[in-house]
């Protein structure tokens, strides 16, 4: 894994594929293994760039709040590393609030988006002061917090227990001080409806069918706004569609990327 200085902090990155640019940001508390089977099955199609989003996984922890618009800014400071101008940028969860952050601060350096288990919506009061609360007791008992109300809500009930072991331990690599500084940083981001409705390219949203944190109708909410978006729901998986379903998802991610020949 390679590594480069966004602003003084070191954040780590995969680098493969062949074929039309593709940044994939990851959802939390996880990393950018979250995308190893996307890679491992479509680098014959696409150059995939897959970083560790700073706190996460191999990659250092800046100052305050991890905002959006933080995450935004490091990716455009690796595609800029890497001497890439416009990619096609996705992500899951947390990873789809900093696409449509990058998306906002810097739109012609998008040139496709994948919208996968999110939504464009900011939180309400409620939610902000949920995100609060669960940042709090992060830093007071540690990440098993995030085990006990978080992991449960991540895969379907009916997830093989192997799948959710591999997450629990990705969860526990997690610094609590990072998953803290997301939590805090997602509480602050604003409502993206109008990015998205003024955005002219093609936008993927995918969503698991069984998805509670960001359900379906949340995707169909984004894909009714965005001018060129396709809508794919995915049978037999939560929130995190790419890593439950792979086979599916990668079809349509696939699919998706044909508009870019190699």
């Amino acid at each position: 894994m390679a590594s480069f200085s966004a602003r003084g902090v070191r954040l780590h990155y995969r680098d493969s594929g062949h074929g039309v640019p593709v940044l994939l940001l990851h959802a939390f508390p996880l990393s950018g293994a979250l995308f190893d089977s996307q890679v491992t099955a479509l680098s014959g199609q696409a150059r995939f760039v897959v970083p560790d989003l700073r706190g996460f996984g191999h990659s250092a922890l800046g100052d305050g709040p991890t905002t959006m618009e933080q995450l935004a800014e490091d990716a455009l400071l690796l595609l800029d590393h890497l001497g890439i101008g416009a990619a096609v940028v996705g992500g899951v969860s947390l990873g789809g609030y900093a696409s449509l952050a990058l998306l906002r601060h810097d739109p012609g350096r998008v040139a496709g988006l994948v919208l996968a288990d999110t939504q464009m919506g900011a939180d309400d009061d409620a939610g902000r002061a949920g995100r609060e609360t669960l940042a709090q007791d992060v830093l007071a008992r540690g990440v098993d917090v995030l085990l006990e109300r978080l992991l449960p809500r991540l895969l379907r009930p009916s997830a093989p227990e192997a799948l959710r072991a591999s997450l629990a331990e990705q969860i526990r690599a997690t610094q609590p001080a990072a998953a803290a500084a997301a939590l805090r940083g997602m509480a602050l981001r604003p409502d993206s409806r109008d990015i998205l409705s003024r955005f002219a390219g093609p936008v993927l949203v995918a969503v698991g069918a069984e998805d509670v944190l960001t359900p379906p109708a949340k995707a169909r909410e984004m894909a009714s706004v965005a001018p060129q978006a396709t809508l794919v729901e995915i049978a037999g998986a939560g929130h995190l569609a790419n890593l439950e379903a792979p086979e599916p998802f990668n079809a349509a991610v696939a699919q998706f990327l044909r508009r870019w020949p190699a």
